[in-house]
C-alpha cells in the first residue's frame, strides 16, 4: 500500500469510500471511558471499499504544492527525476502533479462522538488551573525562575563591565598548604631514585622543549598571556605544563598550582593525560587527570595538579564559575586548528583576563599563524620551540608514479575528484584548475625530460587527481620492500569510507599478513579503546600501518612513524547560509595541513613524506582552511553566549578572531526563535535556558525535554544519544552488510532510523538523566523508572516526541508514476532530496503517511536527509508551527501549518476549531511546565493528566491505523492512575 491518501475518522452517519481498516477504539478522556466504533479510513482511488452511510467525500484544494521547492515553485526544481517526461509536456505534468497533490493531501475528520468527547475535555480544562500549591517541586520551580530571571537581567546589562567579585565562587587566592607542599616535594625526590622514572626523564631531556625550560618558565612568569608555538614533536603539549608544575613544587608553592589544559578531541585529552602521568611515574587520577564527555578521571589531589579536558567541558565549568576562579592557569592547546569552541573560548578568556589579573593564559599553537593569535591578545609575546628531530625527505606525485611505475587507469578503487560534478555538464573548480595549471606543468616536465615520458603523459590525465586506492597500495608495497627496518607508515585519508576501503583492500590482497603487519584505522567512529592501539609499538619483525583522517595531524603524536603518505585530501563540513544547508565535501588540504602531515614523520629517525599530488597542485593550495566559526551553524554558540550572560550574540560574536557573517548570525537567532529558545528580543526563554544546559544541539535537547514531559524517557534518550554522539552502529571492517541488517531489524518496521538506535549508548542516557534530574524534570537519575516510562512502549508517542524535537525539519513523500509508483522526497526549501543510503527508509517503496522528519540535511554528492522518521498528521498539528484554516473554492477547507509549509484537508471549520483549541491548551501547558519544572502529573483529575491523555489517545489511535498495529502491540497508557 502507498502512503495515506486521506486520513479520516468518521461515524456511522458518514458516507466515505473506505479501504482496508476498521479499528475499534476505546477513547479515555476526563477520567471516563467512551466506547464507540471509529472507522479509520484510507481513501484510495484504486481501493474497493464499503460505503458508510451519510455525508459525501470531499477533497480540499490549495493554490500551490507545499513540496515543490518552496513558495509555490515547480516541484521539479530539486532534480530532473521528479518527472519522467520533459519538454512540451511539462505544463501538463505540472497540472497533473498539482491534482495528484490535492488528491493525496491527508484529510482530517472527526466523528460526532469524538467532537463531543474532546469538547467535553476542553470544557473541563477551562475550569481547571495548574495547582502549584500541590506541586512537590514548587521550591525548585521558584529557584528556576530566579535563576532564569537573573540570566535575562544579566544579559541585558552585559555591556557593563563586571567586577571580579561577580564570580559565583571566590577568586583563586588559596593560601599555600605547607603539608601538601612537603608531600609534593617528597614525592618528587622519591621518584628521582626510581630506575623507571630515570629512564623516562632521559627521554624527556631528549625533546627540543627541554633546552628551553628556563626560558619558558621565565616568559610565563613575566607575562599574563603567552603564545607558545612549536613544530610537531617539540614536546610543547606534554612538557610545558609539567615544567610549570615542577617549578612551583621546587619553589615550595605546588599547592597553589592548578593547571587546566584544553584539547580539541577526546582521544588527545586521554592520550596526553596518560602520557604525562606515565612521565611523572604515576597513574592517571593522582596529580594528572582528564575529563571528557562520558568519561572522567580527574586528579584526586586538591592541588598541584594538571587536568586535560575537552574544550566543551570548560564551558560546563564556566556555567558554574564564570571567572574560572578555582584555576591558577589555563592552557589552550592546538589553537591553530580553529575549531569553533576554541575560538569561542579565546574570546571569553580575552575578556576574563581583564577581570582576573592573577589568571595565566597560555596558547599552544603550531608555528604557522602564531602571530595572528599574538595580535588578537594585544601583541602578547610568542615563544617558539624548535621542531623536527630529523630531516624529512618529500616526494610528489610525479616522483611516486615514477618510482612505483604505476599506471593510472579507470578503476573502481578510486574516489572521483576530477571532471564534472554530480553529473553536471559544468566542470568543477578543481577540474578548471587542472586545465589551467596542471596540464601546462605536465607539458613543461615533458619538454624538460626530467621525468620519464610515461610519467609526464600520465600526469596529463585528470584522473591523477583522484584518490586512487590502488596507487596507495602500490606505494605501501614499495615502502615495505625498500625499508627493512619496519618503520611505521601513516596514511592520511579524507573519511571513514576511504579508510575502511583501503584497510579492506590491504587485508584482502594477500600481501599484508597480520603476522607481519598491523593495519589500524584511526577515526572518530573507532571506539576510544581501539584508538589506543596506535600508540603501542609492534613486536620486532612487525610493521604498523595506520590509516587515519586529519585527527593524526596535530592532536596526537605517534612516535614511531617514519613514512607519511599524504593523499592531499580532507573532508570538510561547511554551512551554506543562503541555502540553510550543511555540506560535506572532499577538498584539497591547505599548505598548513600539508606541513603538519609532513611533520608526523622523522621523530625517531630520518623520515619520508609522499604527497599524492604534483608540485603544481601544491602551488594552488590555500594557505589555511577557513576556521569553523565561518563554516558552521551558530545556534549552539548563541545559546552558550546567552547562558554565560555575555550579552548580545551579535556583539559578542564580533569579538571573535574571525567574525561570522551577519547573515549566519541572523539565521542562527531566527532558528532559535522558531524553536522558542529565544524570544523576539533575543533573550533566553525558559525553554532556551534549559536547552543551554544540555550538551547537545537545541533540537535534540528539546526532544529529551519533551520525552520527560510525555513520560517516554528511555526510548527518547536512546534516540537522542544516537543523534548527539557518533554513529551508534560502529561498523567493524567488513561487517557493513551485517550492520545494515541489524539496523533494519531494530527499526521493526516503523520506517524510522531513530527507532533503530533504541538500545545504544547507555552512558549518554545516564548523562541525560542526570541533567534532567538536576533540572527537576525527572524524579531521580534512574531513567528506567516506571513513572518516567509509562508511554515508552507507545511508538506513536515516541515518533510524536521525535517530531516535536526535530520540527521544522519536515520532508514530504510524493508518489510518481502510474503503473509502478515510486516515492520521491521533497523539502520546501530544496525541492527533491534523497534519503541517505544508511536510512532504513531509503529502500522503502511505500509510506503510510507522506511526511518525514529528519535530523540533518547534508549536501555531498547530492542533498541527503539523515536519520528520518515517518510521522503522522496529529504530531505535526500539535507540535508544528502556527495553525490556520482556509476554505478553498471547490475543495473545502484546509488546515495550514506555518503559512503553507504543510497542509491537511479539513472540510469542517468546527473540526479545525477543536484541534486548534486542543493545540492552544497544549502550548499553555508546555509553557507552564517549562517554567515550573517537575515530573508530569498523570492523575486523571489533574489538568496535566486530562490534557495529555486526550492528546495521546488521538496520536496513538492515528498511528495504530496508519501502521495497521493491533491494540496489544501498542501501549496507549490510558489506564486510570491510583491517586
Amino acid at each position: 500500500m502507498g502512503y495515506v491518501h486521506t486520513w479520516e475518522v468518521y461515524g456511522a452517519n458518514d458516507n466515505i469510500t473506505a479501504h482496508k481498516y476498521r479499528i475499534r477504539s476505546n477513547w479515555i478522556m476526563s477520567g471516563r471511558s467512551h466506547d464507540f466504533d471509529d472507522d479509520f479510513t484510507l481513501s484510495n482511488k484504486k481501493g474497493k471499499g464499503k460505503k458508510a452511510q451519510g455525508s459525501k467525500s470531499s477533497t480540499s484544494h490549495q493554490s500551490h504544492s507545499t513540496v515543490s521547492g518552496g513558495k509555490g515553485k515547480n516541484p521539479k526544481k530539486g532534480g530532473k527525476s521528479s518527472s519522467r517526461k520533459h519538454g512540451s509536456n511539462s505544463q501538463k505534468e505540472n497540472r497533473e502533479d498539482r491534482k495528484s497533490e490535492l488528491r493525496n493531501r491527508p484529510q482530517i475528520f472527526l466523528t460526532v462522538e469524538k467532537k463531543a468527547s474532546i469538547s467535553h475535555v476542553l470544557d473541563q480544562l477551562t475550569a481547571k488551573v495548574y495547582d502549584e500549591d500541590k506541586n512537590a517541586n514548587k521550591v525548585a520551580a521558584r529557584d528556576f525562575m530566579q535563576k532564569y530571571s537573573s540570566n535575562v537581567a544579566a544579559n541585558s546589562a552585559a555591556s557593563k563591565a563586571r567586577n571580579p567579585g561577580d564570580s559565583l565562587a571566590e577568586l583563586f587566592s588559596e593560601k599555600p598548604d605547607p603539608n601538601l607542599d612537603k608531600q609534593l616535594v617528597a614525592d618528587r625526590n622519591k621518584k628521582a631514585s626510581d630506575i623507571r622514572h630515570t629512564h623516562m626523564q632521559h627521554y624527556r631531556r631528549s625533546l627540543p622543549a627541554y633546552d628551553c625550560t628556563v626560558d619558558i618558565i621565565d616568559i610565563i612568569n613575566k607575562n599574563q598571556i603567552v603564545v607558545i608555538c612549536g613544530e610537531t614533536g617539540s614536546g610543547k603539549t606534554t612538557q610545558v605544563c609539567q615544567y610549570i608544575l615542577d617549578d612551583a613544587i621546587d619553589k615550595g608553592r605546588g599547592s597553589t598550582c592548578k593547571i587546566l589544559c584544553t584539547q580539541p578531541r577526546r582521544i588527545s585529552a586521554i592520550s596526553v593525560a596518560e602520557r604525562v602521568a606515565e612521565e611523572r611515574g604515576e597513574s592517571v587520577g593522582l596529580s594528572v587527570g582528564y575529563s571528557i564527555r562520558l568519561e572522567a578521571r580527574l586528579p584526586s589531589r586538591p592541588a598541584g595538579t594538571i587536568s586535560f579536558v575537552t574544550t566543551g567541558v570548560v564551558f560546563q565549568y564556566l556555567k558554574e564559575d564564570p571567572d574560572l576562579s578555582r584555576l591558577s592557569m589555563i592552557i589552550v592547546d592546538e589553537v591553530h586548528e580553529r575549531d569553533i569552541l576554541t575560538d569561542f573560548l579565546l574570546a571569553i578568556l580575552k575578556d576574563l583576563v581583564t577581570r582576573r589579573s592573577d589568571l595565566k593564559v597560555i596558547l599552544m599553537s603550531a608555528t604557522l599563524n602564531s602571530k595572528k593569535f599574538s595580535k588578537y591578545f594585544n601583541n602578547c609575546p610568542v615563544f617558539t620551540i624548535p621542531g623536527l628531530l630529523y630531516p624529512v625527505t618529500e616526494y610528489y606525485l610525479e616522483d611516486v608514479i615514477t618510482r612505483t611505475k604505476f599506471t593510472i587507469q579507470p578503476s573502481r578503487n578510486r574516489v572521483q575528484f576530477s571532471g564534472s560534478k554530480s553529473g553536471s555538464n559544468h566542470k568543477s573548480k578543481y577540474a578548471l584548475e587542472f586545465d589551467k595549471f596542471i596540464q601546462p606543468f605536465a607539458r613543461k616536465l615533458e619538454h624538460a625530460k626530467t621525468y620519464p615520458l610515461e610519467t609526464t603523459r600520465q600526469l596529463r590525465k585528470p584522473e591523477t587527481e583522484d584518490l586512487n586506492l590502488d596507487l596507495i597500495q602500490a606505494l605501501i608495497e614499495l615502502i615495505c620492500q625498500e625499508d627493512k627496518d619496519n618503520g611505521a607508515i601513516l596514511v592520511f585519508m579524507p573519511g571513514w569510507d576511504t579508510i575502511s576501503g583501503l584497510v579492506k583492500q590491504l587485508q584482502n590482497c594477500g600481501k599484508f599478513h597480520y603476522s607481519k603487519y598491523s593495519i589500524i584505522p584511526l577515526h572518530s567512529l573507532v571506539p576510544t579503546v581501539n584508538q589506543r592501539e596506535i600508540f603501542n609499538k609492534p613486536p620486532p619483525g612487525k610493521r604498523k600501518i595506520i590509516i587515519s583522517t586529519n585527527i593524526a595531524e596535530t592532536s596526537i603524536t605517534i612516535d614511531d612513524v617514519v613514512h607519511v603518505i599524504d593523499t592531499g585530501k580532507i573532508k570538510m563540513n561547511n554551512f551554506d547560509v543562503k541555502k540553510n544547508m550543511e555540506t560535506l565535501d572532499v577538498e584539497w588540504t591547505s599548505l598548513a595541513n600539508s606541513k603538519q602531515r609532513k611533520g608526523r614523520a622523522g621523530r625517531v629517525r630520518e623520515g619520508y613524506c609522499y604527497h599524492l599530488y604534483t608540485k603544481a597542485r601544491e602551488a594552488e593550495l590555500e594557505e589555511f582552511k577557513k576556521p569553523e566559526v565561518l563554516r558552521k551553524r551558530l545556534e549552539e554558540v548563541i545559546l552558550q553566549i546567552k547562558m554565560l550572560k555575555l550579552g548580545s550574540a551579535r556583539t559578542f560574536l564580533n569579538k571573535l578572531m574571525d567574525k561570522p557573517s551577519e547573515d549566519a548570525v541572523t539565521l542562527g537567532i531566527e532558528r532559535l526563535i522558531s524553536l522558542h529558545a529565544l524570544d523576539f528580543e533575543e533573550n533566553l526563554t525558559p525553554l532556551g535556558f534549559h536547552l543551554a544546559h544540555l550538551p547537545m544541539d537545541p533540537q535534540t535537547g528539546k526532544m529529551i525535554l519533551f520525552g520527560a514531559i510525555f513520560s517516554c524517557v528511555d526510548p527518547i534518550f536512546s534516540i537522542a544519544a544516537s543523534l548527539t554522539f557518533k554513529d551508534a552502529f560502529y561498523i567493524p571492517m567488513g561487517q557493513e552488510r551485517k550492520v545494515d541488517q541489524v539496523r533494519k531489524e531494530l527499526s521493526d518496521g516503523t520506517r524510522s532510523d531513530h527507532m533503530s538506535n533504541l538500545s545504544m549508548l547507555i552512558n549518554l542516557k545516564n548523562q541525560f538523566a542526570t541533567y534532567l534530574h538536576r533540572m527537576k524534570f525527572l524524579p531521580s537519575t534512574y531513567y528506567k523508572e516506571d513513572e518516567c516510562n509509562r508511554n515508552s512502549s507507545n511508538v506513536g508517542i515516541i515518533t510524536a516526541v521525535t517530531a516535536a524535537g526535530l520540527y521544522p525539519n519536515v520532508a514530504q513523500v510524493k508518489m510518481k508514476g502510474k503503473k509502478n509508483p515510486y516515492p520521491l522526497v521533497y523539502t520546501e526549501e530544496d525541492g527533491q532530496v534523497h534519503l541517505h543510503p544508511k536510512s532504513v527508509n531509503s529502500k522503502e517503496l511505500t509510506f503510510e503517511c507522506p511526511f518525514l522528519v529528519y535530523h540533518m540535511k547534508l549536501k555531498s554528492s547530492m542533498i541527503f536527509l539523515h536519520d528520518t522518521t515517518m510521522v503522522s498528521p496529529f504530531p505535526l498539528l500539535f507540535f508544528g508551527g502556527s495553525l490556520q484554516w482556509n476554505r478553498e473554492k471547490g475543495y473545502g477547507g484546509t488546515i495550514v501549518i506555518d503559512n503553507g509549509r504543510i497542509r491537511f484537508g479539513c472540510m469542517e471549520n468546527q473540526v479545525f476549531k477543536i484541534v486548534d483549541s486542543l493545540r492552544t491548551e497544549l502550548d499553555k501547558f508546555l509553557e507552564h511546565k517549562i517554567s515550573n519544572p517537575g515530573p508530569t502529573n498523570w492523575a486523571d483529575l489533574s489538568k496535566e493528566g486530562l490534557l495529555l491523555k486526550a492528546i495521546i489517545q488521538l496520536i496513538t489511535t492515528e498511528y495504530k491505523m496508519l501502521m495497521n498495529t493491533d491494540d496489544d502491540d501498542l501501549n496507549t497508557s490510558t489506564e486510570e492512575d491510583d491517586d
